[in-house]
């Protein structure tokens, strides 16, 4: 169905630094909707994932500051989602009429001198005349609730994940991006000592990032003996989708206006794209430890980078081989063997330089992947797509839950994806390769939500690691459940 967009409609998108045919293209979606993935078998240990020994680890970190010499390091975190959902139990008991506190809530307030935050807490609370060990006394607890989500208070309800106290050390307390910072002084520093870590940030919360490392960043630099280098980029309004009527038809606001929404995490391969930097850490803004548990993750990310590096160098090798024709049956046969069992890139029986070339000259990311103990996140599979065969991290969101073979085969994944990557992105000549060129576009989905007391229909574009990256080369490699710690629930905090 084809939307006829008015003068002003047209007007309005481009205001957003967006394309009338590009909307026109991803609104077809909703009509003809998008493909699921087909699953062909979970990626395992030896079947797509690869396990180190620890003699290969030992190794890979010992060679690391060899490999990066001459090459600069960035640490991308996605760090623009709200806090919200860290506290969706305390909003249900502000919002629940009975005085009855939930078994959650309750449990949380008993343990909240606990808490990093808490001393702002008291403060904030004392200020207006509150006592916190009165309210908790008393069980004044909604009244506690609201001086940590709400304006009044420590307004964690409406602020970003990153600038939220998790973690104490003693009398010091640390923000999540504090600990971004001390991770990134372990692996993400040059021979120069430069830091440099990129954060994908919401522009209201712009200011309250660069207030915080303003402040803090002199402390670590002469801890750590490095230069930090702070840059930041937002989720442009031109990657927000079009949102559409349970009929498939366009969404319009109470002005008439048409409703556009974020496009959810794929819209950061624009950001990544951004990116001039020979390698490239990703990592989530709420997965991080007390630095005395850290060890494990400084180790396992240096140990991803310089097997990435390994992998690239060897790629370049080749490509420059079959780039100047000097490629005979013997060489083939070698690059052929590289390719589908390092690479883990599917090549034909009898394939042409020509035809490796093309599948070898890709962006590469190596994946950390672990056990699959129930958390939550994507998982490794091999997918078959146009009859080809690739390894993917796949969401549930894009399997058909109406497909008993397909959920069996999901069932059967024994690891998941926690957003631990390292990206290399430069091609053999030295060259950005254009990430957008990179993106399975097929591979976005549609979501209920509401807009007031309407319901809509919500477009995803590809997932940053997912879609957004199907036609990079990937590998998968075992890493500790130790590296993993997400904070999803404010619960979460007192796991460390």
């Amino acid at each position: 169905m084809k939307i006829h967009f008015t003068p002003e409609d047209i007007q309005f998108i481009q205001s957003r630094g967006s394309n009338p045919d590009e909307v026109q293209r991803q609104f077809s979606f909703f009509e003809n909707g998008f493909k699921f993935v087909c699953l062909d078998r979970p990626a395992t240990i030896d079947d797509g994932i690869v396990r180190l020994e620890e003699e290969q680890i030992e190794d890979l970190v010992a060679d690391y500051e060899h490999l990066i010499e001459g090459k600069t390091v960035t640490k991308f975190v996605p760090a623009s989602g709200a806090a919200s959902r860290m506290f969706k139990e305390l909003y249900s008991y502000l919002e629940n009429d009975s005085e009855e506190i939930a078994v959650k809530a309750k449990a949380f307030l008993t343990k909240l001198p606990k808490f990093a935050f808490y001393e702002d807490l008291r403060k904030a609370m004392a200020k207006d005349g509150y006592a916190i060990e009165h309210e908790l006394e008393y069980q004044n607890y909604k009244l506690i609730v609201r001086y940590i989500l709400e304006k009044e208070g420590l307004n964690y309800g409406n602020l970003p994940k990153g600038l939220l106290k998790f973690h104490r050390y003693g009398e010091a307390c640390r923000t999540a991006v504090e600990e971004h910072l001390v991770e990134a002084a372990q692996y993400a520093r040059d021979e120069q000592g430069k830091c440099r870590l990129h954060f994908t940030v919401s522009p209201q919360h712009q200011q309250g990032f660069e207030q915080l490392l303003a402040k803090v960043l002199p402390a670590y630099e002469e801890r750590f003996g490095v230069k930090y280098d702070i840059s930041y980029s937002i989720q442009h309004p031109s990657t927000d989708t079009l949102a559409a009527e349970l009929d498939n038809t366009p969404f319009r606001n109470e002005k008439g206006e048409l409703l556009f929404r974020p496009g959810g995490h794929g819209a950061l391969i624009g950001n990544l794209n951004n990116i001039h930097s020979d390698i490239v850490f990703v990592k989530n803004i709420d997965n991080v430890i007390t630095e005395d548990k850290a060890e494990t993750t400084f180790t396992y990310k240096k140990a991803l980078a310089s097997y990435l590096l390994e992998l690239q160098n060897k790629t370049f090798y080749y490509l420059q081989k079959i780039e100047a024709g000097e490629v005979d049956d013997m060489d083939l046969c070698e690059m052929l063997d590289f390719a589908s069992t390092e690479l883990m890139i599917n090549v034909d029986d009898d394939p042409t330089p020509e035809a490796l070339y093309e599948k070898m000259n890709r962006p590469i990311r190596v994946c950390g992947m672990v056990k699959n103990e129930g958390e939550p996140g994507g998982g490794p599979f091999w997918v078959i797509d146009d009859e080809m065969e690739s390894l993917q991290i796949v969401e549930s969101s894009q399997m058909d839950a109406k497909d008993a073979e397909q959920m069996e085969i999901a069932r059967q994944a024994t690891h998941f994806n926690p957003v631990d990557m390292v990206c290399a992105f430069r091609n053999y000549k030295g060259e950005f390769f254009n990430l957008k060129d990179y993106v399975d576009e097929s591979k976005g989905f549609i979501s209920l939500k509401s807009y007031g007391d309407r319901n809509l229909k919500a477009m995803e574009l590809p997932g940053l690691w997912n879609g957004a990256m199907a036609y990079w080369i990937t590998v998968f490699v075992e890493v500790p459940l130790a590296t993993f710690n997400p904070v999803k629930t404010v619960f979460d905090l007192l796991k460390r």
